[in-house]
C-alpha cells in the first residue's frame, strides 16, 4: 500500500517503491519557453526542489539552464522528464533520454516517465529504460496517463512496478479507480494540471470556499491536491505567483468543504486529453 503523505512544506518528501526520495511539491513547466531558465531559477531560489518537464514541452534545456542559473548543486534538485512514446520504440526512448540529459546538462535524470500509453511499443521501451536505470542514467522510472489496464499489463509482463503514475487530477477529474489501484499497489500518485489550466479559476463553488477561507481560488485548487496526498506540480509562467502557489501548507480546507469540492467530480470534465482509456494494442502492452 503506497503511503499517503500530505506535504507540510516545500521540503516535504515521499519514499517511492524503489527507495528513491522525491519531493511532494514542485513546479510544472508545460508551455514555458522564453523565460524558462529564469522561472526555474526563481522557483529553486524560492525553495522549490522538484521541476517537472518533458520531451513534449521542448524546454529540458531551459530547465538545465535554470538549474545552473540558480547556483544550486545538481543533487539538490529533483528533475522529472518524460519520453513521448512513438513508433520508434526502445531506440526512440533511449535517443530521447540522451537528448534529455544533454539538455539538462546532467549525466542522470531523477525520474523518467513514459508520457502516455501510446505509440505501440511501451513494453519494449520500458524494458530499455529499465536498462538505462541500471546504467545510472535514470534514478526512478515511472509512467504518466496510464489507466488501470495499462498498469495491470505491465505487471502481467513481469516488468518492474513503476514508481509513479502522473495523471490529470483536480476536483473535476478525480480518476478514483486509477488512484485506488495505484495506492493498493504501492505506486505513488502525481497529479498534473491541479489548476485545470486556469479554466475553473472563476468557478462559483471554488470562489465561495476561497472567500470563506481568505485564500485565492488557485490556492484552494492546489491545496485540494496537496490535501489528497498527491505529488502536486502547479504550473505558472509568472515568478510573482511562485510564492502564492506554494502558500498552501500551513492551513487546510475543512472536511465539509473538501466534500463540496469532491462533489464537483460528479460531472467529470477534463482540461486536456485522456489517454488512460487507450487500448493495450495502442500502447504496445499486449
Amino acid at each position: 500500500m503506497a503511503s499517503r503523505l500530505i506535504a507540510s512544506s516545500l521540503e516535504s518528501t515521499v519514499k517511492l517503491n524503489d527507495g528513491v526520495i522525491m519531493p511532494l511539491f514542485g513546479l510544472g513547466v508545460y508551455e514555458i519557453e522564453n523565460n524558462c531558465p529564469q522561472l526555474v531559477a526563481a522557483a529553486i531560489n524560492h525553495g522549490y526542489r522538484l521541476i517537472d518537464t518533458a520531451e513534449f514541452y521542448h524546454n529540458e534545456d531551459g530547465v538545465g539552464s535554470g538549474l545552473k542559473l540558480s547556483g544550486k548543486k545538481r543533487e539538490e534538485i529533483f528533475i522529472v522528464s518524460k519520453w513521448w512514446p512513438s513508433r520508434e520504440g526502445a531506440q526512440g526512448a533511449l535517443k530521447t533520454l540522451d537528448r534529455c540529459l544533454k539538455g539538462l546538462q546532467s549525466d542522470y535524470v531523477d525520474m523518467y516517465l513514459l508520457h502516455a500509453p501510446q505509440g505501440g511499443h511501451c513494453a519494449e521501451a520500458y524494458r530499455a529504460l529499465l536498462d538505462a536505470k541500471k546504467q545510472g542514467k535514470i534514478r526512478s522510472l515511472g509512467v504518466s496517463n496510464f489507466g488501470v489496464a495499462h498498469l495491470e499489463a505491465l505487471a502481467k509482463l513481469g516488468l518492474d512496478k513503476p514508481s509513479v503514475n502522473q495523471i490529470e487530477l483536480h476536483p473535476w477529474q478525480q480518476k478514483k479507480d486509477i488512484v485506488k489501484y495505484c495506492r493498493e499497489h504501492d505506486i505513488t500518485v502525481m497529479g498534473y494540471s491541479p489548476l485545470a489550466k486556469g479554466h475553473k479559476i472563476q468557478d462559483k463553488t471554488v470562489g465561495e470556499i476561497a472567500k470563506k477561507l481568505s485564500k485565492t481560488p488557485a490556492q484552494i485548487l492546489i491545496r485540494w491536491s496537496v490535501q489528497n496526498g498527491f505529488i502536486t506540480i502547479p504550473k505558472t509562467s509568472r515568478e510573482s505567483r511562485l510564492q502564492s502557489n506554494a502558500d498552501v501548507f500551513d492551513w487546510s480546507i475543512p472536511e465539509e468543504d473538501m466534500k463540496v469540492l469532491d462533489a464537483l467530480g460528479d460531472k467529470p470534465w477534463s482540461c486536456t486529453w485522456n489517454p488512460t482509456n487507450n487500448t493495450l494494442k495502442e500502447a504496445g502492452l499486449q
